[in-house]
């Protein structure tokens, strides 16, 4: 019997995961890529660290999915994140779990990874392609046919399309996937920057680099709904960024308008806080007020507050009324910013937007082309911060393989 072909398009994490799989389950199995190497992106991710996955239970997992958590549900369950883990630990990889169940590799190097992936194409004899741009894709009676920007041509029985999305544009994610997925006929929801700063109308510039710690940053939405996040903050030329504010990106990335509301002392109420002041006050009566101050907050947000509550940093502080000292309680604990949208492609750590998932089936096969398939960022779904995109790349490559190979042994096409 005839041995079932696929070409894979896209050598990123998605792709590559795929190709192994399918190389390793019988399929003869091309993969293209246009840069240099595979894995590029994923050499980056987590600041060179490669946070691989998030350590938790399918259930747990899927809550950090912002969109399209439904149609992952199938395979996060049938490819969950023990089993990237056992993949790449069986592929000489030690792996170790830091705070907040993010999964890296225990030398700290993202090309620990990379390589892995790399001996696994090897090793189970998948051709790689490298340099190979693909100008464009069809499908002829019952093959598919690809064609290469140098006029080559690949022909298989099936397609996967991990062309990744439109963030980290220098690395090759330029958006091709969308382009092939309408070629198709398929639809695709407009990709938009997560995981990516919130840029502000004010000038944050002279914060610039002021990191923060246990503070609570809302977002109030023009509808009045308020969403929140509790934890690290990172002030930047333009706006907020920091684990806090990529968390939040993700779900303001469609949104236009709104405010952005910072507590510098979540855990004070406006009462105690404003007896902390008090007290401070009192202790100090014919201090400037900036260095009184000081001991709320670091010392250029110090005079950024103070300036946003109208008040002189160098009033003395037996001179501030009970009104001045009202609005300085304010400004700690609900610093706002109009929220001007988000930061472009270059800075997005994902995508959001991609093919639409009610054209996919759950094991990622398109409900179109019989023979097509998407995974990974290509597709409209994306999750917080932590390893989760990596493993929706993993589960959804592993889909697609487990598909392939079932339907390619069904159709007697292999040995």
């Amino acid at each position: 019997m005839e041995t079932v072909r696929v070409t894979v398009v896209g050598g990123g994490a998605s792709g590559c995961f795929a190709a192994v799989l399918l190389a390793r389950g019988g399929a003869e199995v091309t993969l293209l890529e246009k840069n240099e190497k595979t894995g590029k992106k994923l050499f980056i991710t987590g600041k060179g660290r490669c946070n691989l996955t998030a350590d938790l239970p399918p259930r747990e997992f899927l809550e950090g999915v912002v969109r399209g958590e439904k149609f992952l549900r199938s395979a996060v369950w049938s490819f969950p994140p023990e089993s990237t883990k056992k993949f790449f630990e069986d592929m000489g990889v030690p792996l170790v779990t830091e705070r907040g169940n993010r999964v890296f590799p225990a030398s700290g190097k993202s090309s620990d990874i990379t390589r892995a992936l790399d001996r696994a194409l090897k090793e189970s004899g998948v051709r790689v392609l490298l340099h190979s741009e693909v100008k464009s894709a069809k499908k002829e009676g019952e093959e598919f046919v690809v064609t290469l920007s140098d006029g080559g041509e690949i022909r298989s029985d099936f397609l996967v399309i991990a062309t990744g999305g439109k963030s980290y544009p220098s690395t090759g994610s330029t958006g091709d996937g969308y382009a092939f997925a309408e070629s198709f006929g398929h639809s695709v929801v407009k990709p938009v920057p997560s995981l990516v700063q919130l840029l502000t109308k004010e000038d944050v510039s002279p914060l610039n680099g002021i990191s923060l710690k246990n503070i609570e940053l809302a977002a109030v939405l023009p509808d009045g709904r308020t969403l929140s996040e509790f934890g690290e903050m990172l002030f930047t030329k333009r706006g907020l960024s920091g684990p806090v504010a990529l968390s939040l990106s993700a779900r303001l990335n469609r949104v236009s308008g709104g405010a952005l509301t910072l507590d510098l002392k979540p855990a004070l109420s406006r009462e105690k806080l404003d007896a902390r002041v008090l007290r401070d006050f009192a202790e100090r009566k014919n201090a400037d007020l900036k260095n009184v101050t000081r001991a709320l907050l670091p010392e250029r947000l110090n005079l950024y507050v103070l300036k946003r509550a109208g008040l002189s940093p160098d009033e003395k502080v037996n001179s501030v009324t009970r009104e001045e000292r009202g609005r300085l309680v304010d400004a700690v604990k609900g610093l706002t910013f109009s929220f001007a949208g988000v930061g472009p492609f270059e800075e997005a750590v994902v995508t959001s937007g991609g093919v639409d998932t009610s054209e996919l089936t759950p094991k990622c096969g398109s409900r179109l082309v019989p023979g097509l398939y998407f995974t990974g960022e290509v597709i409209d779904c994306d999750a917080y911060t932590g390893g989760y995109n990596l493993q929706i790349a993993f589960s959804t490559a592993a889909q697609a393989a487990g598909d392939i190979i079932a339907r390619g042994s069904k159709d007697g096409r292999r040995d």
